[in-house]
């Protein structure tokens, strides 16, 4: 359940304080804009961090998953354009990916 919430936490965090440098270096926003990035950004580092797993690699590994879902979503609800058929698809070929690497047996 803890990762259920840290995931798509971490995925925001990321992904607003990406778009913040994005917007301060590629559509013109004052260079104020790295300030809640760069915050935005080191949260979503200490979030990861919360992800009980017992190697980094595989925590960020599954996290890619849910990451490149909530960029879609992001697409979507932030900068108002809507992910294809092949977006959708990617992305939830990508989320099972991040399930197989998170609950498969471990020997």
């Amino acid at each position: 359940m803890k990762t259920a919430l840290v995931y798509p936490l971490a995925a925001l965090a990321e992904i607003a304080g990406c778009f913040a440098f994005w917007a301060w270096l590629r559509s013109g926003h004052s260079v104020w804009w790295i300030v809640p990035g760069t915050v935005s950004l080191a949260v979503f580092a200490w979030l990861l961090t919360l992800v009980p797993s017992e190697a980094a690699g595989r925590a960020f590994a599954a996290y890619g998953g849910v990451y490149i879902c909530a960029s879609l979503i992001w697409m979507r609800l932030v900068e108002k354009a809507s992910p294809d058929r092949w977006d959708l698809i990617g992305g939830a070929a990508c989320l099972i990916g991040a399930a197989i690497i998170l609950f498969g047996p471990r020997g």
